[in-house]
C-alpha cells in the first residue's frame, strides 16, 4: 500500500504533541475572535486554521519516532 493511504496509530509522545498543536490552534483562534467579526471571513479563518491544524498534525504522525504501529487500510 502508497504510504500517502496508511493509517499512523500515535504513541503517548505523538498524542501529546497532537494535543499541544490542537490546542495552539484554539488559543489562535480565540486571540482572532477577539478581533474579527462573525462572517464569510472568519469561516474562512476557522477553515484554515482547521486544515493547517490536521497538517501539523499529519506531520508529526508521519514521524516513526510518534508512532506506536503503522497499518494499512
Amino acid at each position: 500500500m502508497a504510504e500517502e493511504f496508511t493509517v499512523h496509530k500515535l504513541n503517548e509522545r505523538g498524542m501529546a504533541m497532537a494535543v499541544d498543536i490542537a490546542r495552539i490552534f484554539a488559543d489562535t483562534l480565540a486571540l482572532l475572535d477577539d478581533i474579527v467579526t462573525v462572517g464569510r471571513e472568519r469561516a474562512l479563518i476557522v477553515t484554515k486554521l482547521q486544515e493547517a491544524c490536521f497538517f501539523a498534525k499529519r506531520a508529526i504522525a508521519f514521524n516513526p519516532a510518534n508512532q506506536e504501529t503503522m497499518y494499512a487500510l
